[in-house]
């Protein structure tokens, strides 16, 4: 699980400098690097998301292929609405927050970034092909180098982050490393690969999602991303049962 704990420690030492340096940097820029962000993870996002209407995908489900993308993220939007994914990430938000803070008087815009940051930060890191084919590929392979990459793409975005929202940036390592370390006890308890298929469908939902990512980041809508999470998991099933 090395590559996850170093993952972890990006994601804290690149908020932590984000942080610091956020306040001297004018709101201009600040949002600047906020709104790069924004369109690089679109743009990365719809990217993956074609993956639906490539060959792969098409072979072995034909135009099928577009139906289970699309049946998975709806019947995952429905399970993760039902369990309110968002509504208990926000609130784990919110106690990390008062455990970071005990004591410290915070006003309602401080508990709001700090929240929103965690959130946001959370949801990048958490969504997409890496952040469950890298723990896979260590528990089965013993290789984290794919994590290493994980690890400066979310450097990148909890420096930016952290210099708009704070310290709150910075605990979004406690889901990944709850996420990320599920997958990799379950490759070390598995021992098996998973097929490549499924990880082609997998990466068309999860790039479904990361555009949905960019779209809140940009504050064109606040698309509630982690309601949709369970479709990472519904999309690999059910392409490599029909396939």
């Amino acid at each position: 699980m090395i590559g996850t704990l170093v993952n972890a420690g990006a994601i804290v030492g690149a908020a932590g400098v984000g942080t610091l340096v956020g306040d001297r940097m004018p709101a201009r820029v600040r949002r600047a690097m906020t709104d790069a962000v924004g369109l690089f993870v679109v743009v990365l996002g719809v990217g993956d998301a074609l993956v639906t209407f490539g060959d792969e995908l098409g072979d072995a489900l034909g135009r099928g292929a577009v139906l289970v993308v699309l049946g998975s993220l709806v019947v995952g939007g429905a399970l993760g609405g039902a369990l309110d994914v968002e509504g208990r990430l926000a609130r784990l938000g919110e106690r990390l927050r008062r455990l970071a803070q005990r004591g410290a008087a915070t006003d309602d815009a401080g508990r709001a970034r700090f929240i929103e940051g965690f959130v946001l930060t959370s949801l990048i890191v958490l969504v997409g092909p890496l952040a469950i084919l890298g723990p896979l590929r260590e528990g089965l392979l013993g290789d984290w180098q794919l994590l290493a990459v994980k690890s400066l793409l979310d450097a990148t975005v909890a420096v930016a982050f952290g210099g708009v929202y704070g310290v709150g940036v910075a605990f979004a390592a406690v889901p990944l490393l709850v996420w990320q370390g599920l997958f990799w006890l379950l490759a070390v308890g598995l021992g098996t690969v998973v097929p490549d298929l499924a990880v082609t469908a997998l990466t068309a939902v999860g790039g479904v999602l990361v555009a949905g990512i960019g779209l809140r980041i940009l504050e064109v809508r606040a698309v509630p991303v982690a309601d949709l999470m369970p479709a990472l998991l519904l999309a690999p099933v059910v392409t490599v049962l029909l396939a």
